[in-house]
């Protein structure tokens, strides 16, 4: 289960296919940089499931991240601000 812990939020990425996936890099440097992009394809659905988790959920899979409706409250506060 997802959750935001002491200021930490948790994500998962879930795939249909790793057709899907258009990069993986892991750097071998030291500031141990991890990038993970893909598609999720047509947005399906938008909501928050399991209390403080938003999820997106494409035709080609499902993005869940641990994040208060508090949080969202404020950026989006926020960003019809600085679109005025």
């Amino acid at each position: 289960m997802l959750e935001v812990k002491n200021s930490e939020h948790t994500f998962t990425v879930e795939l249909k296919s790793k057709k899907h996936v258009n990069n993986i890099s892991i750097s071998d440097q030291t500031h141990d940089l991890v990038l993970f992009e893909g598609n999720l394809g047509k947005l399906l659905e938008l909501s928050l499931a399991e209390g403080d988790v938003l999820e997106f959920v494409g035709v080609n899979g499902v993005l869940r991240i641990a994040v208060t409706i508090e949080q969202l409250k404020k950026t989006l506060t926020e960003a019809s601000k600085n679109q005025s």
